[in-house]
């Protein structure tokens, strides 16, 4: 019995070994996740609509799972990003998947950069920094990242995360015991289905749980992580690590919309368009629920966790970039640190540069900012969809590697559901 007890105990301690050594990229991209398309949009989703939009929630998050979990089956795979898959579909899908980054990575770093600053003014009672606040934001990423001490960041957030998913879940339940607030005399809801509803649903979707060309990072990281441990975890340790990942960012996008619609949905109150006010009246969601004594922890967790996100943003769209260029403009695999070192700095101010221009164009207005972003997001996302699935079914994977017919019909309707919404919205646009 004792011998069988020892047994149990050394395997149990081998399985967690080997998830310490391969968790991280699922815990960025939930931390990326969790940034806007949780904090902002889910809790518009339920203040505007209601529980009604619950269900393209849950919908969107399962048809685009696919899409995001083959960046990491690519990259376990191979050995190899999602990004050098892209080359072998031919140089014209490279190319493609360069154009989108370019014309994708300013707007979404610019929403991302824009709702962050207003997390932070709300934490130190800023309201005089005005455009420097974001300035001074860029400038503080742009140098974690430049100086290569994003792993001590990495650190806190999973501390940080932590404490926000339990204020989270907290707060959820409290909610669900209160039950939803009485709607206010003369109260009519919000027309989903009207044009400016489906415009919502769509810049909703488009970042649900965040924007499908994302992918690609997720396949970077996993490398990454491989480096920093000199481990090679089983394709099912990798898959694991991400499918809790992601199944957390589902079950709290659930959670946020809920939050929305018991808290705002019928209380005539319209949520801020200012970065910083709408900042406040999320942390008010939280102490409304939990409690007052709980706002500094909400507060500084909010921030902390917006600030990983556009750090992890920052940080993805230069490595994304910087591996497209290696392999658009060299013959041969050329591996030189410090030149990979001076073109992610590039990159990185690049993206601060074009982004401040970005926000400075939108000026004070969040939502038109990051329904902007959101909307671009969803068009893009067929395009990566397609790419991503070939790449994982066709000759690129063996037999072992590739997907189950279970992911394939979910992946075949995540196609035609992403394209059928695209060209809806695109048909919209023309004809209003």
């Amino acid at each position: 019995m004792a011998l069988g007890i020892s047994t149990l105990s050394r395997i149990m301690d081998s399985k967690l070994s080997h998830f310490s050594k391969t968790a991280g990229p699922g815990i960025l991209f939930a931390c990326t996740a969790i940034g806007v398309s949780h904090l902002v949009q889910s809790t518009r989703a339920g203040a505007d609509y209601g529980l009604l939009i619950l269900g393209f929630v849950v919908v969107v998050t399962l048809l685009k799972y696919p899409f995001f979990e083959y960046g990491s089956r690519y990259a376990n795979s191979t050995q190899t990003s999602i990004i050098d898959g892209y080359k072998k579909l031919g140089k014209p899908a490279l190319w493609l998947y360069f154009f989108i980054t370019i014309a994708s990575m300013f707007f979404v770093t610019g929403a991302v950069g824009f709702v962050t600053a207003g997390f932070f003014e709300n934490l130190f009672g800023l309201d005089f920094l005005g455009e420097w606040t974001i300035i001074i934001l860029f400038a503080v990423c742009v140098g974690i990242l430049g100086i290569g001490k994003y792993h001590v960041l990495d650190s806190l957030i999973k501390i940080i995360a932590i404490v926000l998913l339990v204020s989270t879940v907290s707060a959820f339940l409290l909610s669900l015991y209160n039950g939803p607030i009485e709607p206010v005399a003369g109260f009519e809801p919000k027309d989903l289905w009207g044009v400016s509803g489906i415009f919502f649903l769509l810049a909703l979707m488009g970042w649900m749980p965040t924007a499908v060309d994302l992918s690609s990072w997720n396949s970077l990281w996993t490398l990454e992580r491989m480096k920093q441990t000199n481990y090679k975890p089983k394709l099912k340790e990798t898959l694991f690590e991400f499918r809790l990942a992601y199944l957390i960012t589902g079950i709290l996008a659930i959670m946020f919309v809920t939050l929305g619609a018991f808290i705002f949905y019928g209380s005539g109150h319209e949520l801020p368009n200012n970065n910083a006010l709408f900042a406040n009246e999320i942390v008010s969601l939280y102490t409304k629920t939990i409690g007052d004594w709980s706002y500094l922890i909400i507060t500084a967790s909010a921030f902390t966790v917006m600030f990983g996100t556009i750090i992890a943003v920052f940080d993805g769209y230069s490595r994304s970039l910087q591996r497209t260029i290696e392999l658009i403009f060299t013959k041969k695999e050329e591996k030189i640190h410090t030149k990979f070192r001076t073109l992610y700095v590039v990159f990185l101010l690049v993206i601060a540069t074009g982004s401040l221009v970005v926000i400075f164009q939108f000026g004070n207005n969040l939502k038109e900012l990051v329904d902007f972003a959101t909307v671009l997001s969803f068009i893009i996302a067929p395009i990566i969809a397609v790419f991503n699935f070939r790449l994982v079914t066709g000759k690129f994977l063996n037999k072992e590697s590739q997907p189950s017919g279970i992911l394939r019909i979910l992946s075949f309707a995540g196609i035609i559901f992403l394209s059928g919404f695209a060209m809806i919205f695109l048909i919209m646009k023309f004809y209003s």
